[in-house]
């Protein structure tokens, strides 16, 4: 229920659960040193075929994953993910046989270099303002690496050399061949370009960080997501087929009954038993109360959200930590948000923590910025303006399993519930801004 009363919740029975069964859900709280009621088994996966991290087969048999339109559908089932139940660890560092001598082939390489986008760490001259300085600057590695062979060992594990290295197993994990890391090294021997004194973009430390600017995210007319808000307010007073409707229980004016409400969320639910965003409380109680379809990554779920956050622009976040439930999942959440999973072997901590990235950039994007330290949740739903499209948090976190190598969870998966959770504790007492405006 919100927290401020409105309808009575209506009881599901936990038979013919979608995506699950309630006992597979137990087992799941359990593995993660949970417990639940068993009379309050009730959450019921609701989500967009797009969302739901189906694994399915091309005509030929070959397994992908189902994923929003555009993305890549490649099945990572053999690396492991982010589910409480997935007890895998990442492949054991392995340093290859080095042979006597490295047969690559320059030109080769420098495409390698292209496909894997080692430009989004390393800093090449004219490589621009998509390069990163995460890794140190490669123009004159011909000049300062004398042995191709510690070169090609390095790219096919750099964890054997710099243990804490959240350089991508190449080899290891297979992204990479031995012919493909013997032309990248052929490659990086023959760079002898000495980075210029006068362009600071050459240097790794003195480069100037990218400034993106994309204006007022209160504004309609540079944030397209409140206009899509601006939908969900005739869904609010239109009758579903029950004739039933948010405006008919919660009253018209929103912005006075969900005044501050978003705030307050990812919240330990008791009714379920689990943490919820909004979004997942939306996808549950709207067919619960009204017989509304809201799934998560639907249309309607995604401007229902968005419109109740606004309404709860300015307000601080809060999270009740007294909750010893909310307390443990924080705990997990936490555990996943350094956990390193797929075939890149990256948690989140790589790319989201000032710690790791000390104030520096993948590809471009300035990673500083976006740390769990300075907030990543009270922005979120957002417009992200690389897509034209306004996303949740869990689209965010979906988009991110790809680079990661791994498959997707459901968008209503506990797990991210949980991760949701623990980053939305670096947002406490920081102002709501939702929707906000994203790259």
């Amino acid at each position: 229920m919100w927290p401020n009363g409105g309808c009575k919740s209506h009881s599901l029975g936990v038979g013919g659960l979608a995506g699950g069964t309630a006992l597979a859900l137990l087992a799941l709280f359990l593995g993660a040193g949970g417990s639940i009621p068993a009379q309050t088994l009730q959450w019921i996966s609701r989500v967009v075929p797009e969302a739901a991290g189906t694994i399915r087969a091309r005509p030929g048999g070959e397994p992908i994953q189902h994923r929003y339109q555009g993305w890549d559908d490649t099945d990572f089932s053999r690396f492991p993910g982010y589910g409480y139940q997935d007890q895998r660890t990442g492949p054991p560092v392995h340093a290859p046989d080095l042979r006597d001598k490295i047969d690559g082939d320059v030109l080769r390489g420098e495409q390698v270099w292209r496909r894997a986008a080692c430009v989004n760490c390393h800093i090449l001259p004219g490589d621009g303002r998509w390069a990163g300085n995460v890794g140190p600057s490669l123009a004159a590695y011909g000049e300062l690496a004398k042995d191709p062979l510690r070169t090609f060992a390095i790219i096919y594990d750099a964890r054997a050399f710099f243990p804490q290295s959240i350089m991508p197993p190449w080899g290891t994990a297979g992204l990479l061949s031995a012919r493909e890391i013997g032309d990248l090294t052929a490659y990086l021997h023959s760079l002898r370009s000495t980075p210029s004194r006068s362009d600071l973009r050459d240097n790794p430390e003195l480069r100037p960080a990218p400034t993106p600017y994309f204006g007022d995210s209160s504004d309609p007319a540079n944030n397209p997501a409140l206009l899509l808000a601006e939908k969900a307010e005739e869904a609010w007073s239109d009758a579903a087929a029950s004739g039933r409707s948010c405006a008919g229980c919660h009253g018209q004016d929103i912005d006075a009954v969900m005044k501050g409400v978003a705030a307050g969320y990812p919240k330990f639910s008791k009714r379920y038993s689990r943490v919820v965003s909004l979004e997942d409380f939306l996808s549950a109680h709207a067919p619960e109360s009204a017989g509304m379809d809201m799934p998560v990554g639907s249309a309607a779920n995604l401007n229902m959200a968005m419109r109740i956050k606004i309404s709860s622009r300015d307000h601080t976040v809060a999270m009740d930590l007294k909750d010893p439930n909310l307390l443990a999942a924080l705990k997990r959440g936490e555990q996943t948000f350094y956990r390193r999973v797929g075939q890149r072997n990256h948690a989140c901590a790589d790319c989201h923590t000032e710690a790791t990235v000390g104030g520096k950039w993948l590809g471009g994007r300035y990673v500083a910025r976006s740390t769990i330290e300075t907030g990543l949740t009270r922005t979120y739903p957002a417009w992200r303006t690389s897509f034209d499209e306004a996303w949740s948090l869990r689209k965010r976190m979906q988009w991110c399993m790809i680079p990661h190598g791994t498959n997707m969870l459901s968008a209503d998966a506990v797990e991210y519930a949980e991760l949701e959770a623990y980053m939305t504790t670096f947002d406490i007492g920081r102002k709501m801004q939702a929707p906000g405006l994203k790259d």
